[in-house]
């Protein structure tokens, strides 16, 4: 059995990372608060995009009238012969089993899609190491996002693929301060690569976050894109209620608000549905092909948002997990503390009293 002594310097040692998981959980949960004011900030943006777009499809032709075929390039529909997914993971670790779940999903969707060639982008640094030990990283030179804004109309250096799965970019850091810039330029890229037919099929796998308990991992396709305004979820995975109960009690502890980032529809909302006919200054297949492509980069922008929130979301549940078990374990070696020093008394009286009957 330890001494007394050890198990004091035991309690002071899970006293001190209790202070510390509970620092951190209201960190995260700060951290939250300006995640979901961020994500209910381009909420309109978005919304009233989507309502433009609406209204311009029942009021131009996209498709053409005689075969069919998309006119816009983002729209075609081709087979899968080569898939680009991006792969949103945190930075940062002392999540749970945030990051862990994204990579299994990733996995997962490369498994169903096997026999067939899929680049990487992976967003974050948790994310890039586990699929850098992984997958062989392309023979192309990989830039970052900084150099992609610089070399929009700059076509990248061809070579030969380093496997079936192949690394063909990273970006780390820029989840600390998502900007909408960051994301345009990730999205214009990925625009670029599917208009000159460099892939089929773009799939972005991040977690879902519409509010503290109301979270779910999705593999979702942007491009092509199918109907404008609906997402189309290839994978998902919904928490269990266990997890929902932990994240509403570190919420409610950390003075977290339940409210989503779905914000309301606002008077836009009727845009795209109403029966008046708008005059543009533009024709709308022109406004339509200019405001496709922000479509795309407001979606990925929401997937960095999203994911971010999440992880400050899964942080924060984890640190009081933490904090109850740092309590439950302390309760436990005070016990034990109380316990020892005890029998420790106990045995001195008893050889106290056996000193003085051998007298």
């Amino acid at each position: 059995m330890p001494s007394i002594l050890d198990i004091r310097r035991r309690i002071r040692s899970v006293i001190n990372t209790r202070q510390i998981t509970r620092a951190m959980k209201m960190v995260s949960a700060a951290k939250l608060r300006r995640a979901q004011e961020r994500a209910l900030a381009a909420r309109p943006y978005e919304q009233m995009l989507t309502n433009v777009l609406k209204s311009l499809v029942a009021r131009a032709e996209i498709y053409d009238p005689e075969t069919g075929e998309a006119k816009h390039p983002l729209l075609a529909h081709r087979p899968e012969n080569t898939i680009l997914l991006i792969v949103v993971t945190g930075d940062k670790g002392l999540a749970g089993a945030f990051n862990a779940n994204i990579t299994k999903a990733a996995v997962r969707f490369l498994d169903s899609k096997a026999g067939k060639n899929v680049d990487i982008e992976a967003v974050g640094r948790k994310g890039r190491d586990f699929l850098r030990r992984r997958y062989p990283a392309a023979k192309v030179q990989t830039r970052s996002l900084a150099e992609l804004e610089e070399s929009v109309e700059e076509e990248p250096e061809a070579g030969e693929r380093a496997g079936a799965i192949q690394m063909t970019g990273e970006h780390v850091g820029i989840l600390g301060k998502v900007t909408f810039a960051e994301a345009s330029a990730l999205a214009e890229s990925v625009i670029r690569r599917y208009c000159r037919q460099e892939i089929d099929s773009v799939y972005v796998v991040f977690n879902e976050f519409k509010s503290v308990i109301a979270q779910r991992l999705i593999v979702e396709q942007i491009l092509p894109i199918e109907q404008i305004g609906e997402q189309a979820v290839r994978l998902a995975e919904e928490m269990t209620e266990e997890e929902k109960k932990k994240a509403k009690d570190a919420a409610v502890s950390a003075g977290v608000g339940m409210h989503g980032t779905q914000g309301e529809p606002g008077a836009g909302s009727e845009f795209g549905t109403s029966q008046v006919d708008y005059i543009y200054e533009q024709p709308p297949e022109e406004l339509f092909r200019a405001l496709v492509p922000k479509y795309v980069s407001i979606q990925v922008f929401r997937a960095l948002l999203e994911s971010v929130a999440a992880e400050h979301a899964a942080r924060m549940t984890a640190m009081d997990s933490a904090t109850n078990n740092a309590s439950d374990m302390i309760d436990s070696l005070t016990l034990a503390m109380n316990r020892a020093r005890q029998a420790k008394i106990t045995k001195e009286i008893i050889e106290i009293v056996s000193g003085a009957a051998a007298m």
